[in-house]
């Protein structure tokens, strides 16, 4: 079965290229036959490297010298593909990588990896009960960031009858992964524990960047609470110039994405399973190794696996806390923002009312003004009035001789009269009208008072309605306001 869908699935992963190369360490009895060689490998030299022929074959040891342990790996450290961690992406050609697994005794499962999100470790050993081989897989890809994906992959095989490990190694640029390897090289007397190098990725994937991570998302929550609540915890020059409310959540959004980074939990399982793969080499391997310098590695990367655990938790409690002082900010900035609205909403209201009052003084005035040209217009009024006895318009002459020219037509003596009746009243009726109009002009300022005290008033009642309903605390610790009643109230009781 295994070998079926290993084929299936080699067959429908698709090849992008990557830069090899390989390592080889072997230690012998006699340290003078020591190696440690790493080189490019070109594809004419791949099946080579692999089986061990030509420049890669064993070389002619003096009698008595015996190889103790090695290592040999294929490398695509510095992969640049975008698409070299995507899912059914493979680096090397379906016959590379086939002839590599099988020649290498590699997981077959390893390429049914190709999809895991975050770190992924396994180990468990192959069916060959002859030769038996602790195979491993220690994987961790990214989703796509800036059009590229990003991770870093290994694949173990380690041989318990000739102490070799062999693998396969493939990372990008901010994996770690060449200076993991500089590390491995490092150590190439202990290469005999396959443990070695996933413990080394772990320690580089768990370095204090890590806790750094975290410390500067707490630098950046103070911050946020001085914004939002005042908490009083920060340097004068790290407070918000403005209260952005936008810039504010985005930034709680920003820092709760910081405090998720290399969730804690998933780590924890990890040095689990890395804990339980190091306890099947422990039972498995020669009782001859199980003294001196190995035995010394072994303990030293269970208490350093165990470290790491302890640090997780410690992590995960510092994180808990940040995440739940995150939320209450949040729910805080929630109000703040209800609050706005709701006084957004009585401005809106504020401006309705002091409309609705302005065309009502509007309409009042065109009455006047319909009131005055309907009643009151006194020259109208009192030419028609004296047009009878002031004006006489006659047909024709007095003296009866038929000539209808008009010469004959007479005005009053008493013509002045009506201009002296007719200005006055109506200056004093349109003295009257601006008199009027400026009382109800006073009128009305007067009234838009009593409006914005009614709208302060009911604003007031609203903010104090929604503090009763919403807080229980009238300040935050640090922040230079009185505690408020119910504290001091919960202080005497308690």
């Amino acid at each position: 079965m295994d070998d079926y869908m290993f084929r299936s699935y080699v067959n429908s992963c698709k090849y992008v290229p990557e830069a090899t190369s390989y390592l080889e360490i072997f230690n012998y009895t006699d340290p003078e036959y020591n190696t440690d060689e790493e080189h490019p490998l070109t594809p004419d030299e791949f099946e080579n490297f692999l089986y061990r022929r030509g420049a890669f074959e064993p070389p002619k040891l003096r009698e008595g010298v015996k190889i103790r342990d090695g290592l040999r790996l294929v490398l695509q450290k510095n992969a640049k593909q975008p698409e070299t961690f995507t899912p059914n992406y493979i680096t090397l050609t379906p016959t590379e990588y086939e002839v590599m697994v099988r020649s290498m005794r590699l997981p077959f499962r390893a390429i049914e990896s190709t999809s895991v999100v975050g770190p992924f470790f396994w180990a468990a050993f192959d069916q060959d009960a002859h030769d038996p081989h602790l195979q491993i897989i220690f994987r961790k890809s990214d989703v796509r960031k800036k059009g590229k994906t990003r991770g870093w992959e290994i694949m173990l095989s380690h041989s318990f009858n000739t102490g070799i490990t062999t693998g396969y190694v493939k990372g990008t640029p901010s994996s770690d992964i060449e200076e993991s390897i500089h590390h491995l090289r490092a150590c190439a007397n202990q290469i005999a524990h396959p443990m070695l190098l996933p413990v080394i990725i772990l320690s580089h994937d768990l370095s204090a960047k890590t806790d750094q991570k975290q410390r500067d998302a707490r630098a950046w929550l103070r911050r946020l609470e001085n914004a939002v609540t005042m908490r009083n915890e920060i340097e004068e020059r790290e407070t918000y110039m403005d209260f952005d409310l936008d810039a504010i959540n985005r930034d709680l959004v920003e820092c709760h994405s910081q405090v998720l980074w290399k969730r804690p939990q998933a780590y924890q399982e990890i040095i689990k399973e890395m804990k339980e793969a190091m306890v099947k080499f422990h039972q498995t391997s020669r009782p001859e190794l199980h003294r001196g310098e190995l035995e010394a590695l072994h303990g030293s990367m269970e208490s350093r696996l165990d470290f790491y655990r302890i640090k997780l938790l410690g992590v995960e409690n510092y994180a808990h806390t940040t995440l739940e002082r995150l939320n209450i900010q949040r729910q805080a900035l929630y109000n703040i923002i209800a609050q706005k609205e709701s006084k957004l909403n009585l401005e809106m209201a504020a401006q309705q009312r002091r409309l609705a009052h302005a065309s009502k003084r509007d309409s009042t005035a065109m009455k006047t003004l319909s009131l005055l040209g309907a009643v009151f217009l006194p020259g109208t009024f009192l030419a028609s009035l004296f047009s009878m006895t002031f004006f006489d318009f006659n047909v024709g002459p007095s003296d009866g001789s038929g000539d209808s020219s008009g010469a004959g037509a007479q005005v009053s003596e008493y013509l002045w009269v009506y201009f002296v009746v007719t200005i006055p009243l109506t200056l004093v009726i349109v003295g009257s009208w601006w008199w009027m109009d400026k009382r109800r002009q006073r009128e009305y300022a007067a009234e838009d008072v009593e409006i914005e005290k009614g709208i302060d008033r009911m604003e007031s009642e609203i903010m104090a309605i929604m503090r009763k309903k919403t807080m229980n605390k009238a300040t935050t610790w640090n922040s230079g306001n009185p505690p408020s009643i119910s504290l001091l109230k919960k202080d005497k009781e308690g």
